[in-house]
């Protein structure tokens, strides 16, 4: 087991950690009652395990009705002010008060809507994050984002709210498809880019293992515990991304605008790996980034077998018109997390922001189709 504690909250990072859940809520979030949030693909395998944690009479368990739960659709298109406004309306149904805990119970969607939740309800009520992919676990669920998505852009509404308590039992992947599995990798794939060249070498073995059919427990778990680390030793140092944090959006800038341009049929993490190849060549572009360094990033998104280019069917025109709405705009004028080189980033002087002309990320996306 490993327990980081580097936000002012613990984050757990163990297989089989659901097993002692009860315990752990009680220890790091007790409360009168729980309600549970969580998306309808999750909620067969795992709800009631949670639920069971949190009745089990033996481990000083609450009674069963004041344990509440909240089952949204899957998918990046239901993280709405609407699906917002139908939990918080159902919590206010089911009584709960000040004295709730609300669990997010899920991945990154689930994580960020279950957060925004929290930070809004009665004027903030504690969150625990329970991620159960692997992209939630090395990302979504640490450092405190909460939004949800409108028609102008992915995150555009939210608020940062910090967690009581995040729970990762890895054997969670188990139940995880492939694609979502590797879809995950290229978040580790960012924390090596920004912070630990070595990481890279890391996803290779990885990929290469679930293109054999497995990969070790043991490795996953490392990996995942290596990358958790990265980001938290980040977000410490600048929880509310007013500097050093900015770096996080590696691949962001450009993966969001590809993401919601593509109505969210492409995985949040395949659209990262399409933005952190595109944000790379732009740095080269500029004259940032060490000359090399787009094609190490590239080879690194291929191992994991995430796409690299922009699909057909998806506008660069409209690519840009939804980049244009992100949060990182300074103004009028997009900023980007550049790399250097591959475990350095670039931006130091300015803030870690880097303002680019959006002719030249035209150019660079054009060059992906």
């Amino acid at each position: 087991m490993s327990s980081i504690r580097l936000l002012g909250y613990p984050i757990v990072v163990e297989s089989g950690a659901l097993a002692r859940l009860g315990s752990l809520l009680r220890e790091y979030a007790p409360a009168h009652r729980y309600a549970i949030v969580t998306d309808e693909n999750v909620a067969r395998p795992y709800l009631a395990r949670v639920r069971d944690a949190l009745i089990d009479g033996s481990s000083g368990g609450i009674a069963k009705d004041r344990v509440h739960t909240a089952v949204i659709p899957p998918g990046e298109q239901h993280k709405t002010r609407e699906q917002w406004g139908a939990i918080t309306d159902a919590l206010l149904d089911a009584g709960c008060g000040r004295d709730t805990v609300v669990i997010a119970l899920g991945g990154g969607v689930v994580g960020d809507l279950a957060g925004f939740v929290a930070a809004t309800y009665m004027r903030g009520l504690p969150v625990v994050q329970i991620p159960t992919t692997l992209l939630a676990m090395v990302d979504a669920s640490v450092g405190g984002k909460t939004a949800v998505d409108t028609p102008a852009g992915k995150n555009t509404v939210g608020a940062f709210h910090r967690p009581s308590l995040v729970v990762i039992d890895p054997s969670t992947l188990a139940t995880l498809p492939e694609r979502e599995l590797r879809a995950g990798l290229a978040e580790v794939i960012k924390h090596g880019v920004i912070a630990n060249a070595g990481e890279i070498d890391s996803v290779r073995r990885v990929a290469s293992a679930l293109a054999e059919g497995s990969a070790p427990p043991v490795a996953i778990e490392s990996l995942i515990e290596r990358s958790v680390c990265i980001k938290a030793g980040i977000v410490a140092s600048d929880e509310r991304e007013l500097g050093l944090r900015k770096v996080l959006n590696f691949g962001h800038t450009i993966g969001h605008g590809v993401e919601a341009a593509s109505d969210y049929r492409l995985l949040h993490g395949e659209a990262i790996a399409i933005g952190m190849v595109a944000e790379s060549r732009l740095a080269e572009a500029i004259g940032i980034a060490e000359s090399g360094t787009s094609g190490v990033i590239e080879a690194a998104v291929s191992s994991a077998r995430l796409p690299s280019r922009i699909p057909v069917g998806i506008p660069v025109q409209r690519v840009l018109t939804m980049m244009r709405s992100d949060k990182k705009q300074r103004r009028g004028v997009l900023e980007y997390a550049l790399p250097k080189r591959v475990g350095t980033m670039a931006g130091e002087s300015s803030g870690w922001g880097i303002p680019v002309d959006d002719a030249l990320a035209k150019s660079v996306l054009d060059d992906l189709r």
